[in-house]
């Protein structure tokens, strides 16, 4: 079946409306060992002596694993049958530098220094013609790397309500930031440095003429939802009001920081994961007010996990992961196999990854965005059977 024909077949909701996916990134390489906790193997608290969750405070999800206890409000999720977790996520051959292992997240190729983005693939995809500038939208400090594609229409907004897109000084600034990431992993060719540029200029136009769209959004949007004052709350408040203004965007992104814990875990991740806990629900309630939520998912990454064993007030850079999926089309659920946590079958005192990030994206890619992943994620991958078809939403 040729994508074109695949596209059609899937863009529509029961609701009429066309898909939309929401990524959430945690950056510094989130703790899933403490997200997802695997509280019924006594292998987790001598590993965990200092920062492992009390089986008391594990909000259960089965016999095994459980929820951190922050995580009040996916459990809710979760007991909706609205989210799914996917463990044991990762690469072959992981890095546990923070740069290079998101840039393999951003652009779905572990072996090669490129300059694409996955998400700018599948914006590409989605809308070949150009015809939206603000079909892909991100909040937050600067565009991602995984929404860079010369010529794509997307845009970085930080702070709807103020009208905050990229000035030119902060585009400036993203330039230089760029800049120095590229030199990093010089030798880069001139050409794919040119193609950088290019692409941040278009940026900046695309910016510009967006301005006009997206200043439309907070007159029409109304909630009786009561975000909380932080920059997650406020970025997902900010994409429900471009979402429900009805503008067209099919890819929002969002970002929430901090994750790397070497030191005072326990606090630090406990503040984390309230505030991405709480803005997620108000998001998907806002949403659902709005009869906006049948045609959003929401996947939130990190670009690594951490070792298996604590440093005594924290843990280190590791891998094997993991990740939510969040929405109504979603069939909740524990998906892949949690990586033991046996001394024998660890990664080098890492937990080992048991499903490669490309089959989550492909997924996402096929069955909610209705496009061809091969092409975006650089390969064919197994996909989870974690959405419900078009038109059964719960």
């Amino acid at each position: 079946m040729s994508a074109e024909k695949t596209v059609g077949q899937k863009n529509g909701r029961s609701n009429g409306k066309a898909p939309v996916l929401v990524v959430l990134q945690l950056s510094g390489g989130n703790d899933f060992m403490s997200t997802v906790v695997p509280y019924g193997d006594p292998l987790y608290y001598d590993f965990r002596q200092t920062v492992g969750i009390r089986e008391s405070d594990v909000l259960h999800l089965d016999s095994q694993l459980g929820f951190h206890p922050a995580l009040t409000e996916i459990k809710e999720l979760w007991d909706e049958g609205d989210a799914a977790v996917i463990s044991g996520t990762g690469y072959p051959e992981p890095d546990r530098s923070h740069f290079r292992s998101m840039d393999i997240w951003h652009t779905a190729n572990p072996f090669e220094y490129v300059a694409e983005g996955w998400l700018g693939r599948a914006i590409r995809a989605l809308d070949p013609s150009k015809r939206n500038v603000v079909t892909g939208v991100s909040f937050g400090p600067g565009l991602p790397r995984a929404m860079y594609l010369s010529g794509t229409p997307a845009v970085s907004v930080a702070h709807l309500e103020g009208y905050g897109l990229l000035t030119t000084l902060e585009g400036q600034r993203q330039r230089s930031a760029l800049n120095v990431f590229t030199r990093m992993y010089a030798p880069i060719e001139f050409e794919e440095q040119q193609m950088i540029m290019d692409h941040i200029g278009q940026t900046g136009r695309d910016a510009m003429e967006a301005v006009d769209l997206l200043k439309t959004a907070p007159a029409t949007y109304s909630s009786s939802v009561e975000y909380e004052q932080n920059p997650l709350a406020q970025s997902l408040r900010d994409i429900a009001q471009v979402h429900t203004a009805g503008l067209g965007t099919r890819v929002f992104y969002a970002q929430h920081g901090g994750y790397d814990v070497h030191g005072n875990q326990v606090q630090t991740q406990h503040k984390l994961w309230r505030e991405v806990s709480r803005a997620v629900r108000d998001f998907f309630d806002d949403l659902r007010r709005h009869d906006a939520s049948e045609e959003v998912v929401m996947l939130i990454f990190s670009e690594f996990g951490r070792r298996v064993r604590d440093n005594g007030n924290g843990t280190d850079h590791g891998s094997g992961g993991g990740a939510f999926v969040l929405g109504e089309r979603v069939k909740g659920g524990l998906y892949g196999e949690f990586p033991s946590l046996e001394p024998s079958q660890q990664l080098s005192g890492d937990l080992h990854y048991n499903n490669d990030f490309r089959s989550i994206y492909s997924t996402l890619l096929d069955r909610h965005l209705g496009i061809a992943p091969g092409e975006i994620v650089n390969g064919n991958f197994e996909q989870f059977d974690l959405l419900e078809p078009v038109g059964q939403a719960r």
